[in-house]
């Protein structure tokens, strides 16, 4: 029956470890070709807020491109190698890194 194979369905926790992925991304402003960088538990909407400009740091800098991104399991994961990526801004290793990406449309 439908109800049984339903209830045999594995359910995925909420808050335990593996269920939120974290995001290391780079935007690039289309008005000034400056850089920013970022991590999210949630790419999709944190570029919506970037677009809609709901991020006052950057407001002024819109319109972005999404010019690299990476997936890591951890919060610590993630912020760790924003900050690698920021201490590398502009240098030969940043320029590296973004001219190998290729990230799809989002």
């Amino acid at each position: 029956m439908a109800g049984e194979a339903w209830s045999r369905t594995p359910r995925l926790r909420r808050g335990g470890t593996g269920s939120k992925m974290y995001y290391i991304y780079i935007l690039r402003s289309r008005k000034d070709n400056k850089h920013y960088i970022g991590y999210t538990n949630n790419l999709e909407r944190r570029l919506q807020d970037h677009a809609r400009g709901k991020s006052a740091s950057v407001r002024h800098r819109s319109p972005f491109e999404l010019v690299y991104k990476e997936q890591h399991l951890s919060k610590e994961e993630a912020v760790r190698r924003e900050r690698q990526i920021k201490s590398y801004k502009g240098g030969e290793a940043f320029k590296n890194l973004i001219s190998n990406s290729s990230v799809p449309i989002v």
